[in-house]
């Protein structure tokens, strides 16, 4: 089974939670919203690296910046669609969405074009409330707003 592991960085406004979500890049993704966002997450070999050290790496791959300082909260590990086992992390904090940077992968598009081009990893980053973050997440990653809620924040 391949792994990843994704950190929810999380911040009450005004008496309300939100979420940091990032919608995902590249052409597949561009004209879908609802179910198209993701928390900042990607791969790891468990035999190498721990599920937190590659949640704070894929963190800054993905946002150029790095994870804010914190005590870090593990939320379980969550089966997502793609067959993967996901690790999610809560983080208290926040971020200047006006310092991120996002990641890029190479893709052929448009497919047996034989044209390699770059898109971004992510291609916005949002804080949600956890409201609107149950209709943006892909399907896979909504058990994570009911950890959230589970461990005393909703």
């Amino acid at each position: 089974m391949r792994h990843s592991a994704g950190i929810v960085v999380q911040r009450d406004v005004d008496g309300r939670t939100q979420i940091l979500l990032g919608h995902m890049g590249g052409p597949f993704w561009a004209r879908k919203d609802e179910g198209a966002w993701s928390i900042p997450k990607g791969e790891f070999d468990s035999a190498t690296e721990t599920a937190w050290d590659a949640a704070r790496r894929e963190f800054r791959e993905e946002l150029g910046i790095d994870v804010p300082d914190g005590e870090p909260e593990a939320l379980g590990e969550f089966r997502v669609t793609s067959g993967k086992s996901l690790t999610a992390f809560r983080l208290h904090g926040s971020v200047d969405l006006a310092a991120v940077v996002f990641g890029t992968f190479e893709l052929e598009w448009p497919p047996r074009s034989g044209r390699i081009q770059e898109f971004p990893e992510l291609d916005r980053a949002e804080w949600v409330e956890l409201d609107r973050a149950g209709v943006l997440l892909t399907k896979g990653q909504r058990p994570i707003l009911a950890a959230l809620s589970v461990s005393g924040t909703d």
